[in-house]
């Protein structure tokens, strides 16, 4: 099979999932489009605000697009393109875009509250607790991760003291998207433009951010770009939505989906061949299949973080129930044909069946970029526009989950069976969002020093497992108010087996380190191990916590959650 037949069946098999079994579930679990959304019923102007759906499906793309959907796929060729193939297309229908749809749909009939507070409603305190804890460390994992990835994609010096560029570029780029946004945000709120004027001054100010970007690169090291990384990530935990992240994310979004329209073009064009093997076994390396294969393809297929995208942020936007479906299902099938274009780039760069050399960024960037030059753009100004592009995947998803793990923080030690002025100082503190903030930055900072490498394994097995927790919240959820939730039971089922697997091989090679071969490092191997049992028993305690609601007695379910 070459790469121009497998994106096209892969664009076949995705639209007509969205067609048919997301408009199922739409009318399965039910949808009132003359229903108040939460963005009305509580809208504050901060993180409640009703926006139209182009906008909240920007942000959830652009969000939920990070470097997943690249880094998985190339990683996971070397078991062969057709399990790499099958499990994107069916995970991404089947389990992802279930799972990314239900968590806006439930969050949205329930005032835009996350899941953790969903859980604590459907389930208990006990297990709100926990999810808002295993949500804040795995919040952690993912700042740890993607910021490390963007110090790397904006650092403009090699290491033997020459010029890099398209990073300078790239981040010269992202730079003007954060000055630029802000702008573009106070035009939009005040002057409240139509669509289509909106989106023609976006496409005006995407092209002229990428012609000054180019021309004007700014170079610096990485040490430089991680401390501005994590000031960026600041101001996008504290500001309204309206003032940076959403007009960030509308502009980002043009970019990332340009990207993969020009990377399918090129495809077209180039028509390239997949120089790997369908199958090369269920080892690979010393890893197996199973769970290696299902952990490292994450946001191609199914992510956890995705749940808390859709209930902490984009819920709180939606401004009609039925734009939800476009929003939370068909944004991961968008993200899903991203990983079959990833898998289409490492086919055709491997050669002679051997994996291609190189970090999986710039085995996408480069090998995209020349496609790009097949339809007549410049090599030069392709390789920075695709270096801009997968820095803005890892970069769109950073402020959203710094934004998360701030919000997870104050809402682990949230009270509201008590009035302000009776909550203890710690409390008061605690549950401030400029506290909280810095509190969740630092310490992903100091797990970020570690590097991509050595975090990115411990993130793909929280990610899933989180997936797994939410599905199984959902599940409840759905049983709860008299809805179908039968199509929830064998992916949360899978997931679990594949992340408490994971898990579990994660803490013996650890393990191994420590007491076997003596090259245990704490400040990389210790906190990794400690983030892995924590994580290994607050999923355990959740999960506990799920199922026995969900197996419990059917006549335990109040009149009030019936019909929420």
């Amino acid at each position: 099979m070459n790469g121009l037949l497998m994106i096209g069946i892969s664009i076949l098999v995705l639209g007509g999932a969205y067609l048919t079994y997301g408009r199922w579930l739409a009318n399965t679990w039910g949808i009132d489009p003359n229903a108040k959304t939460p963005a009305y019923t509580k809208e504050d102007g901060v993180d409640y605000i009703p926006t139209p759906k182009a906008v909240v499906f920007s942000h959830q793309f652009s969000s939920i697009a990070g470097a997943g959907p690249v880094t998985g796929p190339i990683i996971a060729a070397m078991f062969g393109w057709v399990p790499v193939l099958l499990w994107i297309l069916i995970g991404g229908i089947f389990f992802g875009a279930v799972h990314d749809f239900g968590a806006l749909y439930a969050s949205v009939k329930n005032e835009g509250k996350s899941i953790g507070s969903i859980i604590e409603k459907y389930i208990g305190k006990a297990g709100r607790k926990f999810f808002f804890l295993f949500a804040w460390i795995f919040t952690l994992l993912v700042i740890a991760a993607f910021s490390d990835i963007v110090a790397n994609t904006f650092n403009g010096i090699n290491k033997d003291g020459s010029l890099n560029t398209p990073n300078a570029a790239a981040a010269s780029i992202s730079m003007l998207f954060i000055i630029v946004a802000m702008v573009f945000g106070v035009f939009i709120r005040y002057k409240k433009p139509n669509q289509g004027l909106q989106f023609i001054i976006g496409i005006i100010l995407l092209i002229s951010m990428l012609a000054i970007g180019i021309a004007c690169p700014l170079y610096f090291g990485k040490s430089t770009w991680l401390i501005v990384t994590f000031i960026y990530l600041f101001l996008a935990s504290i500001t309204p939505m309206w003032l940076l992240m959403q007009p960030r994310d509308y502009l980002s979004a043009f970019l990332l989906i340009a990207m993969i329209i020009g990377a399918v073009l090129g495809v077209v064009v180039a028509n390239p061949p997949m120089n790997l093997p369908a199958f090369t076994g269920f080892e690979v390396n010393g890893k197996l299949l199973f769970p290696t294969l299902f952990v490292t393809i994450a946001c191609g297929a199914v992510s956890g973080f995705h749940s808390l995208v859709s209930s902490e942020t984009s819920s709180k936007q939606v401004k009609n129930e039925k734009d939800m479906l476009t929003i939370g299902f068909g944004s991961m099938l968008l993200e899903s044909l991203l990983g079959v274009v990833a898998l289409v780039v490492v086919g055709y760069a491997a050669k002679g069946g051997v994996m291609p050399e190189g970090t999986p960024f710039s085995i996408f960037a480069g090998n995209v970029a020349g496609f790009l030059g097949l339809l007549g753009i410049p090599q030069h100004v392709a390789t920075c526009i695709m270096t801009m592009c997968v820095s803005a995947l890892a970069l769109t998803s950073l402020d959203s989950v710094a934004r998360i793990g701030r919000m997870s923080l104050q809402e682990l030690f949230a009270d509201d069976s008590k009035e302000e002025k009776d909550k203890s100082t710690f409390i008061r503190l605690m549950t401030n969002k400029y506290v909280a903030t810095i509190l969740t930055l630092v310490v992903g900072l100091i797990l970020s020093l570690g590097g991509y490498n050595n975090v990115w394994p411990l993130f793909g097995a929280a990610n899933q497992l989180l997936s797994a927790l939410v599905l199984i919240a959902l599940a409840v959820f759905l049983k709860t108010t008299n809805r179908k939730g039968f199509m929830l039971w064998a992916p949360m089922a899978i997931m679990l087996c594949v992340t408490f697997t994971a898990l579990v091989q994660a803490v013996l090679a650890i393990g191994k380190k420590l007491f076997i071969t003596g090259n245990f490092v704490f400040l990389t191997d210790g906190l990794q191990l400690i983030f892995a049992l924590l994580l290994i028993g607050l999923g355990f305690m959740v999960a506990i916590s799920c199922f026995k609601k969900l197996f419990g007695n059917n006549n335990e379910v109040d009149s009030k959650n019936a019909t929420a």
